[in-house]
């Protein structure tokens, strides 16, 4: 295909999982006696946390990759009329989740590591965390219900029902497990988030080239 600006930009996606993942991996080496298996991703970028310029520093690329990712791919499907309005509109929520999440957890961090939920700014971070939560399961229902409904968005459908089985397993881990094992079950719930921007991201670099998926003159389904 011949790419354009606005599909290229898609790899934003994917180099936001890289840092992510770079900003997971690499800044418990600053924060002593952190244990990534019982402590929150939170912790690390929390106020008081010593891992926190570390964090900032890797993690970059990622919170803005994501939301430029993220706005371009909804920027097509709209203009190109990609699937189903049921489609876009998922699409169109995920996009807000990441701008809510990006803009909602720089103004809300943590100031105490997570220990002290008691305080205005921590209330405010459950708060941003309650939106995310929320417009990620009911966007990536949407995709999943218009990946079933259209088959020419089969791909993101699927990878949207890996990403919410990934999301559920957090709390469920959570819940059936002793609290030690609390960072591993809600590192399913962060990563399933920033994947299925990568998946975005590459869908839009190739266009979003399934067979049919791109007809503007295609009625609206609902």
């Amino acid at each position: 295909m011949n790419r354009k600006l606005i599909n290229w930009i898609g790899l934003a996606g994917v180099l936001a999982l890289i840092s992510y993942a770079a900003a997971v991996l690499f800044s418990p080496l600053s924060y002593p006696g952190y244990n990534w298996m019982e402590q929150a991703v939170s912790d690390l970028s929390a106020d008081s946390a010593p891992s926190r310029h570390l964090w900032d520093q890797l993690s970059a690329f990622y919170e803005t990759g994501s939301v430029v990712c993220t706005v371009c791919a909804a920027v097509f499907v709209s203009e190109k009329k990609v699937s189903t309005g049921q489609f876009r509109l998922g699409i169109y929520l995920f996009t807000i989740m990441n701008c809510v999440s990006n803009v909602g957890y720089r103004m809300f961090a943590l100031s105490d590591s997570g220990r002290d939920i008691a305080g205005l700014q921590e209330a405010m971070h459950m708060a941003v965390t309650g939106c995310v939560v929320l417009l990620s399961v009911v966007s990536l229902v949407l995709l999943i219900i218009a990946g079933i409904r259209d088959r020419d968005v089969r791909g993101p459908g699927i990878w949207a029902a890996a990403a919410l089985a990934l999301m559920l397993m957090g709390p469920v881990g959570m819940a059936a497990f002793p609290p030690r094992y609390f960072g591993i079950f809600e590192r399913f719930s962060t990563f399933s988030a920033v994947g299925y921007n990568a998946v975005l991201g590459v869908y839009l670099f190739n266009g979003f080239n399934v067979a049919g998926a791109v007809r503007p003159e295609r009625k609206e389904e609902c």
